[in-house]
């Protein structure tokens, strides 16, 4: 009973939140040219070159490393039947444009659903808190709650992740 009153007033306060559309000038649409992981895409039609390849990771999401199996697989595999190769998806960028590592940050929008959110939401990745970038935690943390509420994917109390995706690459590489 104590589950469901939670679920109901976590449903409710979802509901009631505005669904912001990000600005048209922080967007930019690209073509997915394969999916790398559960958090990371290649994308044709960045910048100058519209033929190059640029690496985007999806921000304020941690998802499973491929090694951390059978979850990196599955969030991979989950992303790549969100996204098409060859078929347009829009980036956003928020005030950090890229990582250490050089590759791009942005949320991924798909047919007007964020895809960040949505690979939180199901249990394919976590919500992590990357400042300066965070205009979407609220959403994403939500997302996140309910995954765990609900027991997805990752959050499957039959088969949960013992490791976080950082602990993982912290103990294993």
């Amino acid at each position: 009973m104590t589950k469901l009153v939670i679920l109901l007033c976590l449903l409710l306060v979802v509901a009631c939140q505005p669904q912001r559309k990000p600005p048209e000038e922080t967007r930019v649409q690209v073509k997915v040219a394969q999916v790398v992981s559960g958090q990371t895409l290649e994308v044709v039609g960045l910048g100058d070159q519209p033929s190059l390849i640029s690496q985007v990771r999806l921000l304020s999401i941690d998802a499973p490393d491929l090694q951390q199996r059978p979850w990196g697989d599955a969030a991979k595999e989950y992303l790549e039947g969100l996204v098409v190769r060859e078929q347009p998806v829009m980036l956003e960028f928020d005030v950090q444009t890229k990582d250490k590592f050089g590759r791009i940050l942005a949320y991924a929008w798909k047919d007007g659903v964020l895809l960040n959110e949505l690979l939180v939401k199901q249990g394919y990745a976590l919500f992590v808190a990357r400042s300066p970038n965070y205009k979407y935690d609220l959403r994403l943390e939500r997302a996140q709650q309910w995954a765990r509420l609900m027991g997805q994917g990752i959050w499957n109390p039959e088969k949960p992740m013992r490791l976080t995706p950082a602990e993982f690459r912290r103990q294993y590489r």
